[in-house]
């Protein structure tokens, strides 16, 4: 599999690749990076 990736390291949360976590993650045991991205999301969600 190709897998192709561009970040910002002054960013923490910008990432952009040609990937697709959450179609190997379940809901007992999500892929690292698809639950990394929720949970960050929800801490952002949660200081609005």
């Amino acid at each position: 599999a190709l897998v192709e990736v561009v970040e910002s390291k002054d960013h923490p949360w910008f990432v952009a690749c040609q990937f697709h976590p959450e179609f190997t993650s379940t809901p007992r045991d999500g892929h690292p990076l698809f639950s990394g991205f929720v949970k960050a999301a929800l801490a952002q969600k949660n200081k609005a």
